[in-house]
């Protein structure tokens, strides 16, 4: 259980930085990607 909000907190919270990265498009397109791949590999 505790394990689980634990990573719904991360998984909220790297959603957000994600999210807020993309509205001020302080990442090109390639690092973008980048940090996806880095953030599946993190959650699975």
């Amino acid at each position: 259980m505790n394990k689980m909000m634990k990573t719904m907190l991360t998984f909220g919270a790297g959603m957000a930085a994600y999210n807020l990265v993309q509205r001020n498009d302080l990442l090109s397109n390639r690092q973008m990607k980048q940090w996806q791949k880095k953030i599946k590999r993190t959650f699975f």
